[in-house]
């Protein structure tokens, strides 16, 4: 089944302690569409302005990706950079220049609003909302911040109720709910709306909240070196939500491997600058790396608690 995803298209310039990249193909809808579109076609609807570069573009029409929604206007693309720290957990952002995307609209199209599957990119709760009018999904995907969690608390509370899945960290999930346990920060949080729940936590892994507060925790993958973790978590929910697509299910089961998946993919997107490592990641690699990941956090073949 195709998806549908919302969001920002940009051009980061990035530093970290392994070096920099000036201007790179970037935002948070490039690194969900270019991680989904192994396992499904993407429509991607966001805003580029005339600056940015021909080769981006034809990146993108070279995935499964259907790019007939990104508008490109007159001005500049929007553009971010930051610095990493030693402690790869930890950035500062340097400069936000939103360009073109301080007015973006997304307008879905009368054959796109049928796509059975969406997901909301980290954009104003009050455009989320405009794109859940337009659009008629089965299952719809999102995700925010600590900025409309603080500023916009109603709009966000509206699109809380109307999504089936939302990703957020851990130090959202604690402002969103009031609450500093994660276990009790899942029950407020789905008691807004959401059927599932994933809270993300950097290089500690994620946790899975579902049906009746049934629960499913995951490592993260373990690197040698993360040279760049930009677009981790976009990478995450694309190859979450791009697998889903895939099986056309959200049955429990499934919703494990996607969880799977979605780690495995973010793990690429942090061995290089911007998306490179994942437009040269192949089908192959994907599946070697999930199985050996599965074997590494195998417990049900330990031998039985001798006590």
């Amino acid at each position: 089944m195709d998806i549908t995803v919302v969001g920002s298209v940009a051009l980061d310039s990035v530093e970290t302690p392994y070096g920099k990249c000036e201007l790179e193909l970037g935002g948070a809808a490039t690194y969900f569409s270019i991680s989904a579109s192994f396992f499904t076609r993407v429509n991607m609807i966001g805003v580029i302005g005339t600056d940015f570069p021909q080769e981006y573009i034809q990146i993108l029409q070279s995935r499964n990706i259907n790019i007939d929604g990104l508008k490109q206007v007159d001005g500049k693309t929007f553009r971010w950079s930051g610095r990493y720290h030693k402690d790869i957990n930890q950035r500062d952002t340097l400069d936000t220049q939103l360009n073109v995307f301080e007015t973006f609209k997304p307008t879905i199209s009368k054959e796109i609003s049928q796509v059975p599957y969406l997901f909301l990119g980290n954009i104003n709760p009050s455009l989320q909302l405009d794109v859940l009018r337009q659009a008629f999904p089965r299952f719809t995907g999102m995700d925010t911040m600590n900025l409309w969690i603080e500023t916009t608390p109603d709009d966000l509370q509206e699109v809380l109720s109307r999504v089936d899945i939302l990703f957020i960290n851990d130090s959202e999930a604690r402002q969103l709910s009031g609450e500093e346990n994660l276990k009790k920060a899942s029950s407020e949080i789905l008691a807004l709306g959401p059927d599932v729940l994933i809270i993300k936590k950097g290089e500690h892994g994620c946790l899975l909240f579902f049906e009746d507060e049934e629960t499913f925790m995951l490592p993260a993958y373990l690197l040698e070196n993360v040279v760049d973790p930009t677009g981790a978590g976009d990478s995450f929910a694309g190859g979450f939500m791009g697998y889903l697509a895939y099986r056309n299910s959200v049955e429990p089961e499934v919703l494990r491997q996607a969880t799977v998946i979605g780690t495995v993919i973010a793990s690429f997107t942090c061995e290089s600058f911007g998306p490179r490592r994942l437009l040269s990641l192949t089908s192959e690699e994907i599946k070697k790396r999930c199985y050996e990941f599965i074997q590494q956090t195998r417990i049900q073949d330990l031998p039985q608690f001798p006590f």
